[in-house]
């Protein structure tokens, strides 16, 4: 899976404009929060954020940040989702612990060859699991909780065409 069809999955997830009160991220086009878009030197109206912009970020600071490309396909989509949602520390982590190896937050190369050491399946079950399990236990659980379950679901489907 190439950026291409993981940002259009992506953004399946996500929608578009979105300011959602009980949303830590505030204000998002496209997933991308206000903070982000700023952050990248987007000024105009959140609601107008181009769709291109917004893969652009999605290349910049979260599928080159997880070295997606260089990721066994059946677990590519799910940590870039992961960083898209919940960060990129957080995603390589959860990475981190399904892969067996030390949860620094850090992608080197002991992640990476554990990474490719790892049976695809097992990894991709295991790297879900710990998603689930982190976004169970946030506040915010109640009021996103369905949606995410069922992103998680999706994930798992796409996962298993790729395995």
């Amino acid at each position: 899976m190439n950026l291409d069809k993981a940002f259009d999955l992506l953004i399946g997830h996500e929608g578009g404009y979105s300011n959602h009160p009980n949303d830590p991220g505030s204000e998002t086009m496209w997933g991308v929060t206000a903070r982000v878009a700023r952050q990248a030197g987007y000024v105009g109206p959140m609601r107008e954020l181009p769709r291109d912009t917004a893969k652009t970020i999605a290349r910049n600071q979260y599928w080159d940040a997880v070295r997606a490309e260089e990721l066994p396909v059946g677990v590519r989509f799910d940590v870039f989702d992961t960083a898209y949602n919940s960060g990129v520390k957080t995603a390589i982590r959860m990475l981190q612990r399904a892969a067996a190896v030390s949860d620094d937050g850090v992608f080197g190369p002991r992640t990476l060859a554990s990474v490719m050491a790892a049976k695809p399946h097992r990894l991709s079950m295991r790297f879900n699991s710990e998603r689930l399990l982190y976004l169970t236990s946030l506040p915010t659980w109640p009021t996103f909780g369905k949606g995410w379950a069922r992103r998680v679901a999706g994930n798992l489907e796409t996962a298993a065409e790729n395995l």
